[in-house]
């Protein structure tokens, strides 16, 4: 006689930074001990199966001894990571007649499972179960390091279990395998019994399941003489409003208070955190550019409902969400990574592409320190990104795209010894032109064209009589201002800043008098700046008219904008 067992989960995987659903299926049928995971699987996947029967055997099941073929559909999609291994365990036990899981068509099943039955957390879990929810699922079973972020999605019924054997509940499953040593005889090992109140004593199972003999006449089939009960697993998440990468307060304690001098500084960091403008500050080592540079989180505004999911799903994906106890990431990222990046790193890569430092400080500010120390190719790879906002990274297989909407904060020397144009008397330049000009060349134009602010940072010099220190406070309370201005005029538009205009809604919303145009027309003739430069100018002026509270930009706007343009300023001066 020939049997052929049929069943099926639900598992999720990544793809990019968004979760896509898996149909795990399983196929028991007469021949040689052999266990086959198909539809594309990688390394880590294909593992499984030691895993997974190792894992069944030491929780007291037993291990199907026929061949089994584990699909994951849709076959043509490249898979990756140990998510799908409860989806697999389950599938096999339920298949063979151990397990009953009636709410297999409406539960996602993510995690990866250890020799001895635990489950362990995985990555990604956030954007797998929005995905699930979108796909009309409606519960998810998760690893319990992976509850809570489970749960920052609503509408979805979370269960959480730490091992194998907490599935079936011990009410059920009286001296089951919940209750069981890791080993245990073959009558413990949930055999399947027979019934007395079905025709041949077996009834059928109560998922898909084909069985044909030889001939094509029906066979045999066991009943499941245990049905998970889940409800012990429920999690119930804590409700809170705090952020994991600190909320705004801890934020505020690294104050533009604490820097002495230096205010045409703070009006330009004001300047760039109301319309998220990017900005580099050059200055000699030690001004502080720095320091400034890293209080600029203080005081931008937390992110809103979408794009605080939108940035967690990110860090979700990249295996960087360590504590999701306290909801979703309200405050902006800030991310500084070292020179030595590569170009990988910095916007995304790999055969399943992850996302890169662009990517993860999207909605927040990307800090490149010391901005010529980096590799000319890896800054040319930004150009994409400040451009268009999105990183797209093609393959072979398939293209994948990443948000990378993010301020841009640089600092830099004005040249590699650090002291072009000190007045000091002790430390002076000395670097020939031909080096200042070499150190310089790392810096592209076109790259220093999409850069708003190019801020001039000299040593202070009179912070000793000055008054009290602008605060972060009072920074952040002129950023919300203008931000909510902007929200305002935008509220219509899939923009929230006024750095995202162009096109019609530039000429519309920063439109310019006679009087302006004509200033910015003879600027742009004198500088020889592009047109790039015109509507950064003019988006800039926008933003410090907000700031003011002025509806309309005049000449004083346009004037101020202009003289943020240090470096377009300078090589003209040289030449």
């Amino acid at each position: 006689m020939f049997f052929i067992m049929y069943g099926k989960m639900h598992s999720a995987c990544l793809y990019g930074i968004e979760g896509v659903m898996i149909g795990v299926e399983i196929d028991l049928a007469n021949g040689l001990p052999q266990t086959s995971i198909i539809g594309l699987p990688d390394s880590a996947i294909r593992e499984a199966v030691e895993r997974v029967r190792a894992a069944v055997k030491n929780c007291g099941y037993r291990y199907p001894q026929q061949r089994v073929t584990v699909n994951l559909a849709p076959a043509d999609l490249r898979k990756e990571g140990s998510a799908f291994d409860l989806a697999i365990a389950l599938g096999i036990l339920t298949t063979s007649g151990q397990l009953m899981m009636p709410a297999a068509e409406e539960m996602l099943l993510i995690g990866e499972l250890a020799l001895d039955g635990s489950l362990r957390p995985v990555t990604g879990v956030l954007p797998m179960v929005e995905a699930a929810r979108r796909s009309g699922f409606s519960k998810v079973l998760v690893p319990r390091g992976n509850e809570a972020e489970a749960a920052l999605i609503s509408g979805m019924a979370v269960y959480a279990a730490g091992h194998l054997r907490e599935l079936p509940h011990p009410a059920d499953a009286g001296t089951g395998a919940a209750d069981q040593p890791d080993v245990v005889s073959d009558k413990q090992r949930h055999i399947p019994q027979a019934s007395a109140d079905h025709p041949d004593n077996e009834p059928p199972l109560p998922f898909p399941v084909t069985v044909m003999d030889s001939q094509g006449d029906s066979g045999r089939i066991h009943q499941p003489v245990m049905a998970l009960n889940l409800e012990h697993l429920r999690y119930h998440p804590q409700h809170s409003v705090s952020s994991l990468s600190g909320t705004a307060d801890e934020m505020l304690r690294e104050d533009f208070g604490d820097v002495l001098g230096q205010s045409h500084v703070k009006r330009a960091l004001t300047i760039a955190a109301a319309g998220m403008h990017n900005i580099i500050l050059a200055g000699p080592p030690g001004t502080g550019k720095t320091m400034m540079i890293k209080r600029l989180p203080g005081i931008l505004p937390e992110l809103n409902d979408s794009e605080s999911l939108e940035v967690t799903k990110i860090f979700s994906a990249a295996g960087k969400l360590t504590d999701t106890r306290s909801g979703l990431l309200r405050s902006r990222p800030f991310r500084a990574p070292h020179h030595t990046i590569s170009a990988a790193g910095l916007i995304g890569g790999g055969s399943i592409p992850k996302p890169g430092e662009v990517s993860l400080a999207h909605r927040g500010v990307l800090f490149l320190d010391e901005l010529p120390e980096f590799s000319r190719n890896v800054l040319e790879v930004l150009r994409q990104p400040l451009e268009d906002s999105v990183v797209t990274i093609s393959r072979a297989r398939a293209a994948f795209t990443f948000p990378a909407r993010f301020l841009l904060a640089c600092s830099m020397n004005p040249c590699s010894c650090g002291y072009l144009g000190n007045t000091g008397t002790q430390q002076r330049c000395t670097c020939s032109p031909a080096k200042i000009a070499q150190y310089r060349a790392k810096i592209s134009g076109p790259l220093l064209d999409r850069i708003d602010m190019q801020v001039d940072v000299p040593r202070p010099s009179d912070w000793k009589g000055q008054g009290p220190a602008l605060s972060s406070a009072e920074m952040r309370r002129d950023v919300l201002r203008a931000q909510q201005i902007q929200a305002e005029r935008y509220s219509k538009l899939p923009i929230s800043w006024n750095s995202e205009l162009s096109g019609a809604a530039l000429r519309r919303y920063a439109a310019l008098n006679k009087e302006s145009s004509l200033l910015l027309h003879g600027i742009l003739e004198s500088l020889g700046l592009s047109m790039r430069a015109h509507d950064r100018i003019i988006k800039l002026a926008r933003t410090i008219a907000d700031l003011e509270g002025a509806a309309a930009i005049s000449s004083a706007h346009l004037a101020e904008a202009v003289q943020y343009r240090n470096l377009d300023r300078q090589v003209v001066a040289e030449e």
